[in-house]
């Protein structure tokens, strides 16, 4: 990771990173884009103004501290992004992918921010998930914390316009601000068991689990399946994903996303030479 400090900004190096590949791709929901090359928004409360592209990026108004303990962790910056994409060259499919979008990369989300997040993307758009997250936020005037969301009902949360999703957000609200599930013990437990105390809440399915615990939770492992890596999955892995490749399964299949949609066809090639591995 290589910054230096520029009156109120920092100026970040970072070869590895494209904001169009991170920040509008439906890993987060709480950035609109500002201009070519330049986003605003948020991490529960803070704020960031960051432009650029090629390798340098300016974050706007931001201190050091700021930088180091929120920015450098949300956009992975001590992850080697290229040690990785060099390890997954040796799959064929995966390959293409990473050439295709080389600034592709985790964000490191707050947990009880993805988990929300991740919920209202229940069948939903990214469109409408940022309209809904936008009004829960303009209301409170911050990210509300599961105690504050506890004590709303189904009618009161009518304005963000959430239809059944509200029902599943005062679920996980009660049970998290009641202790019946820790956050932060999830974060400890190992990937399946993480998984399954997830799904205790209602709406929860495997695929919006898996959302949240790559974002928000830290488990690389977890391995989210929409009809694009659905697709992906039939078509190239049939026999399953690499299991090389488990540990960090999960960032694999932001390339591989990212790749397909964008393409809106099929990967061209032949069939992944490792999916049988």
């Amino acid at each position: 990771m290589k910054y230096e400090i520029s009156g109120k900004d920092i100026i970040l190096f970072e070869e590895d990173l494209e904001l169009d590949d991170v920040l509008d791709t439906g890993q987060a929901f709480r950035w609109e884009k500002a201009g070519e090359n330049r986003y605003t928004g948020f991490c529960l409360d803070s704020y960031l103004d960051i432009s650029g592209s090629d390798g340098k990026f300016i974050l706007k108004d931001t201190d050091e501290k700021t930088f180091l303990e929120v920015w450098a962790k949300y956009f992975d910056l001590e992850t080697d992004y290229s040690a990785l994409r060099e390890l997954y060259s040796s799959d064929l499919t995966l390959k293409k992918a990473c050439e295709f979008s080389k600034g592709v990369r985790l964000l490191r989300q707050d947990s009880w921010e993805a988990l929300v997040c991740f919920i209202f993307s229940s069948n939903n758009n990214i469109r409408r998930i940022k309209g809904i997250v936008s009004r829960l936020c303009e209301r409170y005037g911050h990210f509300p914390t599961p105690g504050e969301l506890s004590r709303e009902t189904a009618e009161s949360l009518s304005f963000l316009r959430a239809g059944f999703r509200a029902g599943y957000i005062l679920d996980a609200a009660k049970k998290i601000s009641s202790e019946e599930i820790s956050l932060e013990r999830i974060k400890e437990l190992p990937y399946a068991e993480a998984r399954e105390e997830l799904m205790k809440i209602k709406g929860v399915g495997p695929k919006v689990a898996d959302c949240a615990l790559l974002s928000g939770f830290g488990k690389t492992e977890a391995f989210p399946l929409d009809v694009w890596m659905k697709r992906v999955m039939e078509q190239y892995y049939s026999e399953g994903f690499p299991e090389k490749f488990y540990k960090t399964r999960g960032i694999a299949q932001l390339y591989l996303f990212k790749y397909i949609r964008e393409q809106k066809t099929e990967i061209r090639g032949q069939k992944s030479e490792s999916a049988k591995l």
